[in-house]
């Protein structure tokens, strides 16, 4: 199998471009308006900035606790402009970046502080939250087939498609022409034949997308399709809005407060399942690493390897999962992930260029009639690939 490009950033125009010079700069502004940061810190934010986009990669100082390793992950990579780094590789160093500049690891007022803490609360709290909590109610009215379908496409498309209208028109016609690939009868078919295993989850998002996980996570739970959940989160802020312990732990106190007498008795049996370790919340500092799954440490492979099925969420999971490259969109999803120790299920809507696992007369069609179609969020994927 040829190997296909890996992506970066230095094509002007480009997706990964746009990243750095139009995305970050309007990231940095909304940071910088959300949270009282003083001097000292808003200096290093702005200089994080300036340095992304025409500055040389400079290592962290030899006083922070992962220097060691940051050093040897960029090597070969200090002193070259930003955009010549893997694209995965610079975007989480920035985020990296940004924690130090905002005295997130420091000794200080603001350590611990998340810095995007403000825009995760804002979302949670928000009145579309309500109305998704209050339609859990209508779980119990659909055919536990359709139940499960709804659950399943809710947390796909996260907070572009509200549960509410999930849970009243799970088959949408538009939902499913968005879809472009839909292994979801393979997953239901691989957790059946599985039942009562160990399912992971790694999630994505916070706010209204980890509020759609854990439903499900519920679900596989009280459906005996697992007898034990672990999820799997990040160990510190990352990426805007990617979840942490903290997030996990506010949006079941979401869901136990919910007016909605479903909502209310899902959120009370994940509390139970978190004490019981039914539901085991798990971190590993590899998730905010600038790495491929293929390259996961042994200790991590060990604990993906028990699981009956491993379900990604998001984006960055899945450039994570088949590598950060620019694959022909008909190379077979089983081929890039192959190296992923266990069943693995990725949920995703399209927001980087990578894609595989797509026929070529849809490839055609998209590129003809959506030119943006790899990077806007309108489209999604169900793909799924058993190494058993």
């Amino acid at each position: 199998m040829a190997i296909a490009p890996v992506i970066l950033s230095n094509a002007r125009g480009s997706f990964a471009w746009g990243v750095f010079h139009e995305r970050h700069p309007k990231l940095i502004e909304q940071v910088l308006a959300a949270l009282p940061y003083g001097p000292t810190e808003r200096e290093k934010i702005e200089r994080l900035l300036a340095d992304s986009t025409t500055g040389a990669l400079e290592p962290l100082g030899p006083e922070v606790h992962d220097h060691a390793q940051w050093l040897e992950w960029g090597r070969g990579l200090w002193g070259r402009p930003w955009g010549e780094a893997p694209f995965l590789w610079a975007e989480s160093y920035f985020y990296r970046r940004l924690l130090d500049a905002t005295g997130y690891f420091r000794p200080g007022a603001w350590q611990g502080i998340d810095p995007f803490a403000p825009f995760k609360n804002a979302e949670l709290a928000s009145t579309a939250v309500d109305d998704e909590l209050t339609a859990l109610d209508r779980l119990g009215t659909l055919p536990p087939q359709d139940r499960a379908k709804a659950l399943l496409s809710s947390a796909l498309w996260g907070n572009r498609a509200d549960l509410s209208f999930q849970l009243t028109a799970p088959s949408d016609t538009q939902a499913a022409t968005a879809l472009l690939a839909d292994d979801s009868d393979l997953l239901w078919t691989e957790l059946e034949r599985s039942r009562g295993g160990q399912v992971c989850l790694v999630a994505d998002n916070a706010g209204r997308e980890l509020l759609p996980d854990l439903v499900l996570i519920d679900h596989l739970l009280v459906s005996g399709l697992a007898t034990r959940v672990v999820l799997h989160v990040k160990p510190q802020p990352y990426f805007v809005s990617d979840a942490t312990m903290a997030d996990v732990l506010a949006t079941v106190a979401r869901l136990r407060a919910a007016p909605g007498a479903q909502a209310e008795l899902i959120g009370r049996r994940l509390w139970q399942a978190m004490k019981s370790d039914t539901l085991a919340v798990r971190t590993h500092p590899f998730f905010c690493a600038p790495l491929p799954y293929r390259d996961m440490p042994a200790d991590l492979r060990a604990e993906f390897s028990s699981a009956t099925v491993t379900i990604v969420k998001g984006d960055l999971n899945y450039r994570r999962l088949v590598g950060d490259q620019l694959w022909p969109p008909t190379t077979a999803f089983a081929t890039a992930a192959a190296r992923f120790p266990s069943p693995v299920a990725a949920l995703r809507t399209l927001k980087s260029d990578v894609i595989v696992g797509l026929n070529a007369p849809l490839v055609a069609e998209l590129d003809r009639s959506a030119g943006d179609w790899r990077t806007s969020g309108r489209h999604a994927v169900v793909q799924f690939h058993s190494p058993r």
